[in-house]
Formats: C-alpha cells, structure tokens, sequence
C-alpha cells in the first residue's frame, strides 16, 4: 500500500515541472530515481496510454515492445507484443533487450521490482485527477525520452483544443447533469478523484457522483433515480456495445423516472478514447461537450 506521502508525490508532484534536477535524475510515480544519460532507442511500452503518448511524440520507431491492448495508432499493433496490462512476460522483454521500460498504474509491481533488480533500466508513470496532470506527464515523457520540444508541442496543441471548447461553452447557462457509465459495469462510474471527472466538468457538466471522493464507484439504482442526470454517457468500444448496454438502461423500467431515460438521452463517447489517460483524452473533451452542448458548436468544425 502506498504512503500518504508517495500518494501525494503523484497527484501534487505530477502538477510540477517535470525536468531533471541538475544530476540527471528524473524520480517516477514510485519516487524511483532514474538517470538521465542518453536518449533510449529501444523502449517497450506496457501501457496503451504509454504507447500512444510516445506515437504522438514522433517516438514510435524506437518502440520494440508494447501489450496486446496497444491498438492505437495502428502502428502499433505491428510491434512485438510482450503481454497484458497485469500478465506482461518478462523473458520476453529481457529478450527485446530494452534500454527503456515505461509502465503505468496496473502493471504488476514484482514485475517491475524484478526488471529494476536485474538492471532494465524502468520508469513507473500513474494517472493523475485532472487534464492539467496529463500534460505533466506528457511533459515527463518527454524529458525521459529526450524529446522535450516534441512534448512541449503535444502539449500546446492539446491545449489549444481545450481553449476551443472553453471558448465554445464560455456562455452557456445551463450545465447538465451527468452520469458517466462505464460499459459493462452494472452501475459503475467516476468520483471526484478521477479525471473522468475532470473531463466532464471541463466539457460543461455536473457529474452526478462528482462529490465523492473516490476514483471508482458503484452507484445504487436509487443513488442514480435520486439524483436524476439529464444525459448518460456510456463509454463503450464501438457502437454495437454502446447499443447493448443503452437497451438494457431502457429495458429498466425503474430508470423511467430519471430525466435522461425518458428523454432517451443515452449518448455514446468511445471507450479508448477516454478511459486511457493520453493524448486522444483532450479529444474525448471536444466529443463530450459537444454532446452536452451541442448548440455551441453548431457553427464550429
């Protein structure tokens, strides 16, 4: 279990410019030291996210291993795979002989203790609550990797997106109220501590469980009739999983007395898009405001 203090190095540190102190170290999300010494050419992903952000970094070439979840962009399912998310095979990544491991929240810690005891060099990255702390970490990829320019374009450009729905939704009055589902997941959604959150209240709305402080939560079907969300947002891999979890909230007769059912406002907001804690997330911001706030951008792209 991780300290008070390591919990905080996460969530406050991440906010924090990410560049080496003067010896070359660059600490993780574990508050592992890490040396800076030359730029890596063979790095293995063990994270969508990871991987995603390294292909928005102009970095992909160098990538000689990712997980079987790696699908996006679709270079990446052309590169050696090295596992899962929570079953990655260390012989096979000793075997790609990596100057670079990055892992992310999931990964099994003996893994990485034992990669770290057996000399591959290993960076630990977590999520953090807001958008702001993805770009932080975008920016720490990107003094890891040696990349800072390309980072600090990443950055600015996804920036500029969330200006632009910022600039949209500047005169709305009304802010819907949102429950987030989480495909597949009975009546689980997002609390306070997610960046889901974040996403939803930066798009414009009111997350229905965004006053409890938890990352994850299962909600009671009386918790979601009480407080009465104007829209459901399912997070689903396509449309065809969308449409099965939206009948099954139609099919319950006792959802008819929230607004969103009977208005039939079930939208869907792709799943890998917004469930991975990446670049594409600043992308999912411009999809969900533009649900929730459609007339704001009728004029718009």
């Amino acid at each position: 279990m991780r300290s008070l203090a390591a919990w905080l190095f996460i969530f406050l540190g991440a906010a924090a410019a990410p560049s080496a102190d003067q010896a070359g170290i660059l600490r993780d999300d574990q508050g592992y030291p890490f040396r800076l010494t030359a730029p890596p050419r063979r790095i293995v992903s063990l994270a969508p996210n990871i991987t995603e952000t390294l292909f928005a970094l102009n970095l992909g070439s160098r990538i000689v291993g990712v997980t079987r979840f790696c699908d996006f962009p679709p270079e990446a399912g052309l590169i050696e795979k090295v596992g899962g998310l929570v079953d990655p095979s260390m012989e096979k990544i000793q075997v790609l002989h990596p100057d670079l491991v990055i892992a992310f929240r999931g990964n099994p810690i003996g893994l990485v203790n034992k990669l770290r005891s057996l000399g591959t060099p290993v960076f630990v990255l977590d999520a953090g609550p807001t958008l702001d702390s993805l770009l932080a970490m975008i920016r720490r990829v990107g003094t890891l990797t040696f990349a800072p320019d390309a980072a600090a374009e990443v950055c600015a450009n996804l920036d500029g997106l969330r200006g632009r729905v910022r600039g949209a939704i500047k005169n709305v009055r009304a802010r819907p109220r949102v429950f987030l589902s989480l495909h597949g997941q009975a009546l689980w959604t997002c609390g306070a501590e997610s960046y889901l959150n974040d996403l939803i209240v930066q798009a414009g709305g009111i997350n229905i469980a965004g006053d409890i402080p938890r990352l994850w939560l299962n909600l009671s079907l009386e918790q979601v009739i009480h407080e009465d969300p104007d829209v459901i947002i399912v997070l689903a891999k396509d449309q065809e999983s969308f449409r099965s979890s939206r009948d099954k909230l139609l099919a319950d007769s006792r959802l008819n007395q929230i607004a969103a059912v009977r208005s039939g406002n079930i939208r869907f907001l792709d799943e890998n898009m917004a469930s991975r804690f990446g670049p594409r997330l600043f992308r999912a911001l411009d999809g969900l405001a533009r649900i929730l706030h459609p007339r704001s951008f009728e004029a718009a792209p």
